[in-house]
């Protein structure tokens, strides 16, 4: 790729003075220039290593929404996501950003969000660091030479990793911060090298304007499309396989992350990469993940193997989210553009660490929605601070921290897409079987794949009519046979040795499924309320 220079624009517009800027640089010079700085270094495939330094994760308690004319009766203001910041607050911060970033070098990137011509968004993203401004390369929609003739930003993302808050004065909980303004259509970043917070803070926008003025649900999840053209629709929270299992050669992927729904029933990707968790990575298991790691792709957080620029993927000394970012054609099977209409078939992934779920079950329209608005998961030792055994954990419409409306208000907007559209919706556990994390085993990665292109295929349906097992403490309807995976893998209870112990763990996830449901309740219907675990 040739540099797209745009010259001469100044940033005065957005306070920016005296400030050397690079605009639209490749991905090769942006490479280079973190090598020559020392703020990278080259892997053995190829691609740029970095530190993001203190923050290796976004940090959802620093996240705010300013609260304004627009927001104010729209947002849910729930007092853990969603966090209200005052709009002369933040005017009189994005002058103290913008006054540290005049006289420096600073990196410009124009990109787009949204493959649906349609809902385009044009951004700017105006960085400090270099490496900062290949993620943005790599993870936003690349305009063409004709689009940046004429471009005009709709939204602008204003990215200081070293500026630091003073929470005392600046209205900050702490010194880093990511604030949304919807009015003025400003992201402003601070105090974090976290790169995760420049995609999510454009989805967060999208996750509002998509909805309240597009009619258009959007999702935090990834699709791919088959040959006979049909979506699927993978939802899925950090570490359940939602990269992993849409990068399928049989099928072309939209997309790994972020996508919309339309009135149409067209999908449409946000992005135009993809952003993967690196660990435990190997070349064997996730293959098209592993071969798009080479020059242009931009790793975070990883350590190379001692004496050598080898990643050693297990290693998670640094942080258990090591991370890569790719553009989306550094994987060979891909739809060009990124949409595709027909959704068929959504799976809803957890990693179920009390291995008590199901591998795969299908899901009744309430159940579709319960366990949409639920967002389970589960984290286990090690993955953060304090948890020595598994721990639920539930994060709304499988994307909380990025959702600015009530999640019943997304999960309304699923429930009559997937009626109007006769999707299938199944519920997947890429997790634990035979007994919880540390005892069992982590489900195969092969047995997850052929249950999927079963369920893609339609034979589970065709092979298990009128003969799905009702769970007893769940109600999910499991099939009771897939050609090519053992019977007992199907049932979790017969993979574990004690049936005593695993009844045990069994009620005390649904008890939590259910506590965790109280704050959605009274806004939501019977049908969604019918689709939670059964009282006992």
């Amino acid at each position: 790729m040739k540099d797209k220079q745009i010259m001469p624009i100044s940033l005065e517009k957005y306070g920016i003075t005296n400030a050397i800027t690079h605009w639209n640089l490749s991905p090769e010079k942006l490479t280079q220039i973190c090598v020559d700085k020392g703020l990278g270094e080259i892997a053995s495939s190829g691609a740029l290593a970095v530190n993001t330094g203190e923050f290796t994760g976004r940090s959802p308690q620093d996240r705010f929404i300013v609260k304004d004319e627009i927001s104010k009766d729209q947002v849910w203001w729930d007092g853990k996501i969603n966090l209200p910041f005052d709009a002369e607050k933040f005017d009189k911060l994005y002058a103290k950003v913008t006054d540290y970033l005049s006289g420096k070098e600073l990196y410009v990137r124009e990109a787009i969000a949204c493959a649906d011509d349609r809902f385009k968004m044009n951004l700017r993203v105006i960085t400090e660091i270099p490496w900062s401004n290949l993620f943005a390369y790599n993870m936003f929609i690349r305009p063409t030479e004709e689009q940046l003739a004429n471009f005009e930003p709709e939204w602008t993302v204003i990215q200081a990793p070293s500026f630091l808050a003073d929470a005392a004065i600046d209205g900050t909980r702490q010194h880093n911060f990511a604030i949304l303004n919807f009015t003025k259509k400003i992201i402003l970043i601070g105090g974090t090298g976290y790169t995760g917070e420049i995609k999510k803070g454009i989805f967060s926008a999208l996750n509002f304007i998509l909805p309240v003025y597009k009619e258009t649900l959007p999702m935090h999840c990834s699709a791919n499309v088959g040959e006979n053209g049909e979506t699927a629709i993978f939802f899925g929270l950090s570490g359940t396989g939602k990269t992993t299992l849409s990068a399928d050669p049989q099928r072309k992927l939209i997309g790994d992350d972020e996508h919309g729904w339309t009135k149409d029933n067209t999908i449409f990707n946000f992005e135009g990469g993809c952003y993967a968790k690196a660990i435990n990575l190997s070349k064997e298991n996730e293959p098209d993940i592993f071969n798009a790691i080479k020059p242009g792709a931009l790793l975070e957080n990883v350590i190379f193997k001692k004496g050598t620029n080898e990643v050693d993927f297990d290693n998670v000394s640094i942080t258990q989210n090591t991370r890569v970012s790719y553009p989306i054609f550094h994987i060979n099977n891909i739809k060009t553009p990124s949409l595709a209409k027909n959704p068929k078939n959504i799976f809803f992934l957890t990693a179920d660490a009390f291995g008590v779920l199901p591998p795969i079950s299908k899901l009744t329209p309430g159940q579709a929605a319960y366990h949409f608005i639920s967002g389970y998961t589960a984290k286990v030792a090690g993955t953060e601070a304090g948890i020595t055994e598994p721990v639920p954990s539930f994060s709304a419409c499988f994307g909380a921290p990025f959702m600015p409306l009530h999640p019943t208000k997304y999960a309304e907007m699923l429930s009559a897409k997937m009626k109007e559209a006769g999707v299938n919706v199944w519920l997947i556990n890429t997790g634990w079987t035979g007994g919880p994390y540390g005892v069992g085993s982590r489900i195969k990665l092969k047995y997850t794949r052929a249950m999927i292109n079963a369920a893609l295929s339609g034979i589970i349906d065709k092979v298990n009519y009128d003969k799905y097992h009702i769970h007893s403490i769940f109600g999910l309807h499991q099939p009771r046979e897939i050609p090519g995976i053992p019977s007992e893998v199907l049932h979790s209870r017969k993979t574990w040795n004690d049936d005593e112990a695993y009844y045990k763990k069994a009620h005390a996830l649904a008890d939590a499924f259910r506590n965790n449901f109280k704050q959605f309740e009274e806004f939501a219907s019977e049908e969604i309320m019918a689709g939670a675990p059964p009282i006992p």
